[in-house]
């Protein structure tokens, strides 16, 4: 299943909201995650964004949903990229065994590129 990476940087009611609650982000990613969708990690960074989330979710529709409706729950501008595990780039290793790292962050090799069409 493809995995995805949304960049947020709060707006300054998104700010007010978790100073006033520090665990309000974390239960608004638990409201707005679903059973096709999934929140991997959630980690509050230094520099241009305020947090950094890795989702796992079926199709870029899905991740697009759940990014805006994070968005519009937490107070956050949110960018989502989808993330290719740097081995898929590879052609020697599209038809071998995933690497390492690769079968670390990446579904099972039948599930195929993450995305073929996307620009």
């Amino acid at each position: 299943m493809p995995y995805y990476i949304l960049t947020l940087i709060l707006t300054p009611e998104g700010r007010e909201n978790l100073l006033a609650d520090s665990e309000s982000l974390h239960g608004i990613t638990s409201e707005v995650e679903t059973e096709d969708t999934k929140v991997l990690g959630m980690y509050a960074v230094l520099g241009e964004y305020d947090f950094v989330c890795i989702v796992q979710s079926p199709n870029n529709d899905d991740a697009a949903r759940f990014s805006l409706e994070l968005g519009v729950k937490a107070g956050a501008h949110i960018r989502t990229m989808p993330a290719i595990p740097i081995g898929r780039l590879r052609p020697a290793q599209r038809d071998s065994s995933p690497s390492d790292l690769e079968s670390e962050v990446t579904p099972s090799k039948g599930n195929g590129p993450v995305h073929e069409n996307s620009p």
